[in-house]
């Protein structure tokens, strides 16, 4: 029987590896998914052509360096989903969304663009916008989200969260956090008075 062999990286292959992938996540958390890859290699302490032997494509760098967190989307959406609470799973939804934009900015445009020719964030995305669409109707009719609710409005509270600058991730996940609780207070088929998380201190937005 023959067949294909596939071997382990070597620990050097795999510190280059964690090197380029953390050094794509921080740039592109900084500067946009348009970061030169030779900036990445750069970055990374590595050179162009270990770069492209690791990652041949742009698409395949974006793609695996937010794996995690397009796993984390689909647990974020289908816990949502299976809360027996439909208005509280939204809330869920809305909070976590918020919190992994918060830490991960980067994951955010790739998202939200489907980067080009990147199927794994096209079908990310669209079967995200889908579920959350099933679960806003559950929470309409159980009379959690008001009735006025469309996906575009968390579109807009994904583009809102998404501004917030601050100097630390610490600082940024703060904001998001009360942005959240104000944006589903908006939401809220009936208005009530909740205690926010408190006002977190602002400054130059920074990657870190």
């Amino acid at each position: 029987m023959t067949g294909q062999v596939t071997h382990p990286l070597r620990s050097d292959a795999r510190d280059d590896r964690e090197r380029i992938l953390d050094a794509a996540r921080a740039l592109f958390a900084a500067e946009g998914l348009h970061v030169p890859m030779r900036e990445v290699a750069r970055r990374a302490g590595v050179g162009p052509a270990t770069l492209y032997r690791r990652f041949p494509t742009k698409q395949e760098l974006v793609t695996e360096a937010f794996a995690d967190q397009l796993r984390a989307c689909r647990v974020i959406v289908d816990e949502g989903l299976a809360h027996p609470d439909p208005w509280r799973g939204f809330c869920l939804v809305v909070e976590r969304t918020c919190e992994l934009q918060a830490r991960h900015p980067g994951f955010t445009e790739a998202f939200m663009a489907a980067y080009p020719n990147a199927m794994d964030f096209a079908a990310a995305r669209a079967y995200s916008l889908r579920s959350v669409g099933e679960l806003a109707r559950r929470a309409q009719r159980a009379g959690g989200l008001r009735p006025d609710f469309v996906l575009g409005d968390l579109i807009l509270m994904i583009m809102a969260n998404r501004g917030i600058g601050a100097a630390s991730t610490a600082a940024r996940v703060a904001a998001s956090r009360r942005f959240a609780a104000l944006v589903i207070q908006a939401f809220r088929a009936s208005p009530e008075r909740v205690p926010l998380p408190p006002v977190p201190r602002l400054g130059p937005a920074s990657p870190g």
